[in-house]
């Protein structure tokens, strides 16, 4: 998410006109990126609708920015947000707080050399051009990967662009690699390598996440909803937590995902497998929720110290909330 789009947004948003008023039932926009995750099941069933009494309707969104500003103009009240985006919220005081991860980040974000481009390693890059969606998780990982390497962000063409320009690009010849999130990782990798993985950079201490948001009002006056909604995405993930090997390409959750997301059931499994899923009980530790405001503040003095924010807030901790995920838990 790139800071100036979120410059000059205040919090104080009011839930009241987050959530259009239905006749026997509040309808909720649910913001997601379209991973071929678990909780896609949610989205293909109305399982989530009779937990919480809701109307849903599932909104994918190509990357944070998109998410930042439709939770600022009222659209979207629970979504879910990278943990770069998240850090840049925060600082630029957006009304939202973090309720538990969604994904812990693995390889699903990777960064792809173009084949003949001539890149081995991330020392490779130097002059060379790599798109990536400036501001996201995947930004934030390459721009770790540049820091551990030693090399500048000047010696290297950062393109910004969004995943389906990313593809575009890619197939004319214009970049030399990118860093990028399925489903165009997988369409990439037809004619490139897999350089590095998110998973990597995080052992180097950039760590990267998706995280589930709230705006802070609507959670308050629907404390009960939000739980059972957390309730639900943490049934879903023990579904593949339990038993990951059963979920083959002609499987009916694999199946399923697949069609939610237009990914390849074939592709499904390995997908998944570059994510990490958290039971809520393990969120609610001090590993994980206990200390997610010092990593968001970790991650913003990074943001701050590559000049992508002006400012690093002294506490983090208004925007993290693991009370819901503790009732979640029980």
């Amino acid at each position: 998410m790139i800071g100036i789009v979120l410059r000059g947004l205040t919090g104080g948003i009011l839930a009241s006109g987050l959530v259009a008023g239905t006749v026997g039932a509040e309808t909720i926009i649910i913001g997601h990126f379209g991973n071929p995750t678990p909780m896609q099941l949610l989205a293909s069933s109305d399982a989530l609708e009779e937990a919480t009494g809701w109307d849903i309707e599932w909104r994918k969104f190509a990357a944070g920015t998109d998410v930042i500003a439709a939770m600022a103009s009222g659209d979207v009240v629970l979504s879910e947000l990278g943990s770069s985006p998240l850090a840049i919220a925060a600082t630029q005081g957006v009304d939202l707080q973090m309720i538990a991860f969604s994904d812990i980040i693995g390889k699903a974000e990777s960064l792809i050399a173009h084949d003949g481009s001539g890149i081995e390693s991330i020392a490779d890059l130097k002059g060379k051009r790599v798109a990536v969606p400036v501001g996201s998780t995947a930004h934030y990982s390459l721009m770790g990967a540049l820091k551990h390497e030693g090399i500048a962000e000047s010696d290297v063409t950062i393109m910004s662009m969004p995943p389906d320009q990313i593809a575009a690009a890619w197939e004319q010849g214009v970049i030399d690699a990118a860093w990028i999130w399925q489903p165009v990782q997988s369409q990439i990798l037809q004619t490139g390598k897999l350089i590095l993985g998110a998973d990597e950079t995080a052992k180097w201490g950039y760590p990267t996440f998706d995280a589930w948001v709230i705006n802070r009002e609507f959670g308050m006056e629907n404390k009960d909803k939000i739980v059972a909604f957390l309730r639900e995405i943490d049934r879903v993930n023990k579904m593949y937590l339990d038993d990951p090997a059963a979920w083959t390409p002609d499987s009916e959750p694999v199946k399923t995902v697949a069609a939610a997301t237009g990914a390849d059931p074939s592709q499904v499994p390995g997908i998944l497998e570059g994510f990490g899923f958290l039971p809520m009980a393990e969120q609610v530790t001090d590993t994980w929720l206990g200390k997610a405001d010092q990593t968001i503040k970790d991650t913003a003095e990074f943001l701050k110290a590559a000049g992508r924010l002006d400012t690093v807030r002294d506490d983090y901790s208004p925007f993290v909330n693991a009370e819901y995920a503790r009732e979640a838990a029980q």
